[in-house]
């Protein structure tokens, strides 16, 4: 599971919140491809759940989860790592 969560700083400035911007249709077949991805690497996993918040999201509170089951943690770890890696580098969501 991987939660991330909004900090109240970023790049040195004091941040309230970040407004979450996305281009719909790209992003959702970008990470559906990531989900396609993750189970040819590794084979094993039997259930992943990715979410990003959109809009508003205050400091605190959480901008995306992922969770990744199977049968041994080091598969859903990795799997998670790759989800969030891969996610921040190709789904076009924007933060303000």
């Amino acid at each position: 599971l991987c939660l991330g969560t909004m900090r109240n700083n970023f790049e040195g400035k004091k941040v309230i919140h970040f407004m979450y911007e996305v281009y719909t249709s790209v992003a959702e077949t970008e990470i559906k491809k990531i989900c396609r991805d993750v189970r040819q690497k590794w084979p094993s996993v039997k259930h992943i759940a990715v979410h990003h918040r959109l809009g508003v999201v205050p400091i605190t509170e959480a901008s995306v989860i992922i969770a990744v089951s199977s049968p041994h943690r080091a598969e859903s770890l990795e799997a998670v790592m790759y989800c969030i890696n891969t996610l921040k580098a190709s789904v076009p969501i924007w933060k303000k």
